[in-house]
């Protein structure tokens, strides 16, 4: 009887992230000493869980929330603020300190939050991939989940006393995705399923880290 030899296992969606962690090290740096890594994706679409699963398959790399760079009267108009406070020191290697915004009282707090020039730093926010910041990223990955679908859950992650919120964020994100899209130039799409995440290629025509796409 002739033996054949098994097939060996796909890596399953459990292995998705220190794979993917694993390769990202691997990437040349892109901002200064820094291998800046853009989560992007609708509101409501999981960018922070990811982005939070993904610095811990890191190891703990910082992660800068774009929610602390934007505020009310510039939902979308922060890139100036991101690259005098963020970008300029990390380029320069040195550790950024920028003001977080609160979204209770309206306004900015001291610049006491801080941000050191690891090896690996992930940026997650609706914008992350925005082209003004994508020559300053080793990687732009995309939450790959339809808008309206990402609006119904962030409407009813945030209850009934954030609607107002939304009914005016959703034409804003609209209106900037139309003019600036980010999910042309992912390197990879990010799907959750229900046992992890799948990554699959992205639209660009410059693969980056693509040894580590799996398909679940």
């Amino acid at each position: 009887m002739t033996r054949h030899p098994r097939p060996h296992p796909r890596p399953g969606p459990h292995a998705a992230l220190p794979r993917l962690a694993d390769a990202l090290r691997r990437l040349p740096p892109s901002c200064g000493p820094v291998r800046l890594i853009a989560v992007d994706g609708h509101a409501g679409s999981g960018k922070s869980t990811f982005a939070r699963g993904l610095a811990d398959a890191l190891g703990g790399a910082p992660v800068l929330r774009l929610d602390d760079i934007a505020s009310h009267d510039a939902l979308f108009d922060w890139t100036e603020r991101l690259r005098r406070q963020v970008l300029a020191p990390l380029e320069r290697g040195e550790t950024a300190h920028y003001a977080a915004y609160d979204w209770h009282e309206r306004h900015f707090g001291p610049a006491d939050q801080v941000l050191p020039p690891a090896p690996v730093v992930i940026v997650e926010g609706v914008g992350a991939g925005r082209a003004a910041l994508r020559p300053h990223l080793a990687q732009l990955m995309w939450m790959d989940v339809p808008r309206e679908e990402a609006w119904a859950r962030g409407r009813h992650r945030d209850g009934a006393v954030q609607s107002e919120f939304w009914d005016g964020w959703e034409p804003r994100e609209r209106r900037h995705f139309s003019e600036d899209p980010s999910r042309p130039f992912a390197h990879l799409l990010v799907r959750q399923g229900p046992e992890g995440y799948e990554l699959l290629q992205g639209p660009t025509e410059t693969p980056v880290g693509t040894q580590v796409v799996t398909q679940s």
